[in-house]
Parts: structure tokens; C-alpha cells; sequence
């Protein structure tokens, strides 16, 4: 098939539907908050290839009839995201190397920036394309959770970063974001520290000033906060690894736009907390002859 619903089974497979897709039809699946959306597969990027460019006229009417299923016979706003077979995966999620549009409407305008996805596919030879595109959601503020600390790999913290508008601001480092640390296991804010969000982004890819006393104000609320760990540490249990995730709060409440495996301490090889061979009791009086010591990075086991 060359398009499928998001929360089609087959969109957890990259190699049908790329690794961004996959790991959105995860949330889908699993009933958490994602924008409705769907998925031009890989074949039909294979299909495009096959083509030599041109887009094949079965692909062409089968974006045209997904986007007006998803729009009820209307033209809505979507956001078109390329999805590579080897993004988001394990080994590295190679964020940002391919390209996102925000606010395409028109099933004809669509269809141009699948084409524009797949033709970008040319900084990774060999890569295959599946293209995400999903409802808009009007971001209030927006962000990034991170199950794991991404300075110390604590896997005790969460940690968001969040601005006011879309997150393209926060993505692109273009503030410094509104930070919060979270206990992850009793689930408190431990620390906030309030950024310079001096841009947000409201529509596409335009940028406004943000002015006044909302450009050092707090976007996200303690409960906001809290809410979105609660489900950082969902999709961490699910996935049965540390999570980065990308979020949204609009009118519909919390939207999660995107979530990819931790790359960085997750593949880093912990030292065990005793030696092999050596027993519990024998490794606690080990620890207490040699007195406290600096906690290393990693938190919960």
C-alpha cells in the first residue's frame, strides 16, 4: 500500500513506513495523545525512485484520498515530515537530518512536499523515505521531555525543555528554553529555571518577537510539567528504554509529536554495583569501610 493510517500495525515497521512513523504509530497504538495523521510508505517512495522522479499517478491519488479522509472532505492544515528507515532508531536517531514543513494545505500542496521529502533523501544515498503527515496541532508552547538527564544520564530525573508557540525555536537552539527537572519516581518538580524566550514560531516557519513579561514567564505550569512526565515515563516502560519525545500543548490539551530512542547514556556500559562473584552483604561492607563517595551519573537501575 503506499499510504496507511498512523495507527495501522504496519507503521511499526521502518522498513514499511520509516523510523519517525514507527515510532509515532507506537504512541497511536497505545492510546496516547497523537495528532491523527498518516503515512506515505516506503514503497511508494520506491515506486518515485522506480519513476526516476516523477510521481507515479496510483501514489499520487493515494495521498490526495488519505489527506481528504483526514480532513473530512476539507483542506486542513498538516505538517509533512520525512521518515527514514534509519531514523530514530537505537544506534542513533539522526535527528534533524531530514526535513519537516509545518502548515501545508491542499491535497496538491501536499503531495508537493512528499515529492520535496523524497528528494531530499539525496544527503543520505541509499536511505528509504516513508513521509509523515498529520493534523496541525496550534501549540500554546511546546518542547522537549528527555527521560533520562541529557547532561549527567541520571535515569532517576526527567528533564523538559519547553518555549512559547510550535517548537521549532527549542529544536533549532535558537532560545535558551524554560527548564524543569522532575523526580521521576514520586513525580515532583525538583527545580525551574525560567529561559529567554525572546522568539516563538505561531504559523510555519515565521518567526515573531515575544515581548514583555511572557518572555521570562514560566510557558508550562507545574501540573503541565508533571502531566507530560507521567507519560515520559509511559512510553519509557513501553519502550523499555530512555526516551526523547517532542510535545505540544494547544487546545486539545498535550499532543506528543514525536518520540525517539536516547542515544547517548543509553549505550553507555554501566560498571556493575558489585563485582561478580562477590556477595550482597560482603558488597555492602565494602561500601560502608570506604566511606560515602560522589554519586556517579545513571540513577535508578
Amino acid at each position: 500500500m503506499f499510504t496507511r493510517a498512523l495507527d495501522d500495525p504496519a507503521c511499526a515497521d521502518p522498513a514499511e513506513a520509516g523510523g519517525k512513523a514507527a515510532g509515532l504509530a507506537g504512541l497511536a497504538r497505545a492510546g496516547l495523545p497523537v495528532s491523527a495523521g498518516f503515512v506515505v510508505t516506503v514503497p511508494a517512495h520506491r515506486a518515485f525512485v522506480a519513476a526516476r522522479g516523477t510521481v507515479p499517478a496510483a501514489v499520487a491519488d493515494a495521498v490526495r484520498q488519505s489527506y481528504e479522509r483526514l480532513g473530512g472532505g476539507k483542506d486542513v492544515a498538516v505538517a509533512v515530515r520525512s521518515s527514514g528507515t534509519t531514523e530514530d532508531g537505537t544506534t542513533a536517531s539522526l535527528a534533524g537530518r531530514f526535513d519537516t514543513w509545518l502548515d501545508v494545505t491542499g491535497a496538491e500542496a501536499v503531495l508537493d512536499h512528499v515529492r520535496r521529502c523524497w528528494t531530499g533523501t539525496a544527503r543520505s544515498p541509499g536511505t528509504g523515505m516513508g513521509v509523515v503527515v498529520q493534523r496541525m496541532v496550534r501549540a500554546r508552547a511546546a518542547g522537549v521531555m528527555f527521560t533520562v538527564s541529557p547532561v549527567t544520564g541520571d535515569r532517576s530525573r526527567i528533564v523538559v525543555e519547553a518555549g512559547w508557540g510550535l517548537g521549532l525555536a527549542v529544536v533549532g537552539g535558537e532560545i535558551t528554553p524554560d527548564r524543569w527537572t522532575v523526580d521521576k519516581v514520586g513525580l515532583t518538580v525538583l527545580e525551574r529555571v525560567a529561559g529567554d524566550k525572546r522568539i516563538e514560531y505561531r504559523r510555519g516557519h515565521l518567526a515573531v518577537a515575544v515581548t514583555g513579561a511572557r518572555r521570562e514567564r514560566l510557558c508550562l505550569s507545574d501540573d503541565e510539567v508533571l502531566e507530560l512526565a507521567a507519560l515520559g515515563k509511559r512510553v519509557e516502560r513501553e519502550e523499555g528504554r530512555a526516551q526523547d519525545v517532542e510535545f505540544a500543548f494547544g487546545d486539545d490539551g498535550l499532543v506528543l509529536l514525536q518520540r525517539r530512542p536516547e542515544t547517548v547514556w543509553s549505550n553507555r556500559a554501566r560498571p556493575p554495583r558489585f563485582a561478580a562473584g562477590q556477595g550482597v552483604t560482603a558488597w555492602i561492607g565494602a561500601a560502608v569501610t570506604a566511606g560515602p563517595t560522589q554519586q556517579s551519573p545513571g540513577g535508578l537501575t
